[in-house]
């Protein structure tokens, strides 16, 4: 199977963490987005990243930025259009969409989402049990941008409102020791994550 384009969408304000560049926080021996790098080894072909303002901030990285094409950060489906249209220009039929501040993704994420067929997204059990949708993490055809980029051009924002209206399938992972989707968003989730990542050798 040959692997899909993958981008990390990294173009939210990060308004909880105290704004700035999120991703750019120090975990481990790098950053978030390093360790969101990591994990989708193997697992993609190309890899960029979504994010807006001064690119050469990431030039660490190595991965090409691609921003927003709407204007005024519209939210994460503005991010999952330039993802589109970047892997449309690449020629794949499909790309993979990631969360900068999800650091433990799980090694077979490609893998499932594929075997689903059409817009594929990620979902996991809380540790209430309770089920969770991340339909930023997800397998995009690239013939959906022109349906993605009429429903911004309406003024439509809502991510699950626009992958509920094109069929997407949820993919569920096990939560195990820690959720694989789980995301940091404040300075206690950051802590928490790190405690993890020195606790535990993931897969």
């Amino acid at each position: 199977m040959q692997k899909p384009p993958a981008v990390i969408l990294a173009g939210g304000r990060s308004s909880r963490m105290g704004g700035g560049d999120k991703g750019l926080l120090p975990f481990g021996a790098g950053c978030l987005l390093t360790h969101v790098q990591a994990r989708l080894a193997g697992q993609a072909g190309r890899v960029a990243l979504n994010a807006n303002g001064d690119p050469a901030r990431f030039a660490d990285l190595g991965l090409p930025v691609l921003p927003d094409s709407l204007p005024d950060q519209p939210g994460p489906l503005a991010g999952v259009l330039a993802a589109l249209d970047w892997a449309a220009g690449l020629g794949a039929a499909s790309v993979l969409t990631v969360a900068g501040d999800t650091p433990f993704l799980p090694p077979d994420l490609t893998a499932r989402l594929s075997g689903v067929g059409g817009l594929a997204l990620a979902a996991s059990p809380d540790d209430r049990g309770v089920l969770r949708d991340h339909p930023t993490i997800g397998l995009w055809p690239t013939g959906l941008r022109h349906d993605l980029r009429d429903w911004l051009s309406a003024g439509q924002r809502r991510v699950r409102g626009f992958t509920q209206a094109h069929g997407a399938t949820r993919v569920i992972w096990p939560a195990g020791f820690v959720d694989p989707f789980y995301n940091v968003n404040t300075p206690a989730q950051l802590d928490h994550a790190r405690s993890i990542l020195s606790r535990h050798d993931l897969p």
